[in-house]
């Protein structure tokens, strides 16, 4: 399975990042990712744990060397999104100030 094919699986790169900081059980991922059904969150974990990213440990699952790897290469993403989002509420808080305009609705 290619890459890319792996990670534009949906919640594939969620439950990637939830696992950053460390083993994390089944339970504790369907909570951590709201409207993430357990039918597809066990056969992301399938997918993953098969393509080498993530494996079983006695606390649930944890990133493999390789899978931390991946969670390295996808912090500059990471960090361009923090600053997005920041540039984003700016913007928004900007625009409510504006005298006469009405407040954008999310």
């Amino acid at each position: 399975m290619a890459a890319m094919d792996l990670f534009g699986r949906r919640w594939a790169l969620r439950i990637l990042w939830e696992l950053r900081a460390g083993p994390i059980g089944a339970r504790a991922l369907l909570a951590q990712c709201e409207g993430l059904s357990s039918s597809v969150l066990y056969q992301r974990l399938r997918e993953l744990t098969s393509s080498g990213l993530i494996s079983p440990s006695s606390d649930g699952y944890e990133l493999t060397p390789m899978g931390a790897d991946l969670g390295r290469a996808l912090a500059p993403l990471d960090q361009w999104a923090n600053t997005w989002a920041r540039k984003q509420e700016q913007e928004r808080d900007e625009r409510a100030d504006q005298p006469g305009r009405p407040p954008e609705r999310d």
